[in-house]
């Protein structure tokens, strides 16, 4: 049968019902796909922060650079709760837990994680901080009375293998001062216990709310350390482009980005899912350290990377999805 003249061609130009199916499909598709997008991203901002570190410090100190990370978090995280008219009032007998949330994170986190940095490689560094998650068991066994399984310590004792190697050499000397170890794993701690105190919070108040409250409290936390040991330093600095970028990239991605994806991610995919994506820090900070800082990647450190990759994985074997303090791990980096 011939077409009559003038008439459409469904193959050229389809139904409009097929058009609004395709357009639910590639939507629907989307919607799947966005949250491994965004956490991706996370993960990647997150790995990044070890290299704008080295960047960062071959102009500024610790505290200069701490300092103003966070005054470029909270503004940033200001003008988007603003935006987005997300801004709350916190009451007054929530005053304490914000100030102890701040205490542990940035103020603790931040000393022992800056600090750290300016004695060990971006490498190192990464692998000891994704650590992390596998200490939250112990203090949700102290705190919660949550039971401590023995595929969690299964996790801790080989990714513990796996940091061994990647902070020693051939004859079990450290790669790194051991002060710098030590205050890498404060920072660790110190967000074991950040990890405690925000469960009081986010029962209570928004994301935005706890991280712009958290990045602003810091900021005043380290206002007078940052006025004590680095002011003089701060007037012999040339503020060019350079010494800005790395402030501002980790004020804006790390500290604000990654945890606003990351908080999306939990709510599209799960927490249980979710923090198997943490586990990827290290391998992303080790490419970009071996690519833009040319650090020496050799086989021990590959080989540490992956035991510790894999212990991690063994403590999400049969994890609980419910909001526990184990489960409900968030990173503020």
């Amino acid at each position: 049968m011939v077409p009559e003249v003038g008439g459409s061609n469904p193959l050229i130009h389809p139904p409009k019902s097929h058009q609004i199916m395709m357009g639910f499909f590639f939507e629907m598709m989307l919607n799947k796909i966005k949250p491994y997008i965004e956490i991706t991203l996370a993960m990647v901002f997150w790995a990044a922060s070890f290299i704008w570190y080295k960047e960062a410090y071959q102009f500024v100190g610790p505290m200069t650079l701490i300092f103003f990370r966070l005054i470029v978090a909270t503004i940033f995280l200001f003008l988007l709760t603003s935006l987005m008219k997300r801004l709350e009032s916190v009451k007054k007998s929530d005053i304490k837990y914000f100030l102890l949330l701040a205490l542990v994170e940035p103020l603790l986190y931040f000393l022992g994680e800056s600090h750290g940095m300016l004695y060990v490689s971006s490498t190192v560094g990464a692998v000891i901080i994704s650590t992390i998650p596998l200490f939250t068991p112990f203090a949700a066994f102290v705190v919660y009375k949550e039971k401590i399984s023995w595929v969690k310590i299964a996790g801790l004792t080989i990714s513990f293998v796996g940091v061994l190697l990647v902070i020693m050499v051939k004859g079990f000397k450290l790669i790194a001062p051991i002060e710098g170890i030590a205050l890498m794993f404060l920072a660790v701690f110190a967000a074991v216990g950040h990890s405690v105190i925000i469960l009081i919070l986010i029962k209570k108040y928004r994301t935005l709310t706890i991280i712009l409250g958290q990045s602003l409290l810091g900021a005043l936390y380290f206002l007078p350390i940052f006025l004590l040991t680095e002011l003089d330093d701060i007037q012999q600095i040339t503020w060019s482009w350079d010494v800005i970028e790395p402030i501002l990239k980790l004020g804006i991605f790390p500290s604000s980005l990654s945890f606003i994806f990351l908080t999306r991610t939990f709510k599209a995919i799960g927490i249980t899912r979710t923090n198997v994506f943490i586990n990827f820090i290290p391998i992303f900070t080790a490419l970009m350290s071996y690519f833009i800082l040319q650090e020496e990647m050799t086989l021990s450190k590959v080989i540490g990377i992956l035991i510790v990759l894999t212990g991690l994985l063994v403590t999400q074997i049969k994890a609980n999805a419910k909001p526990t303090l184990n489960s409900s791990y968030k990173r503020f980096h």
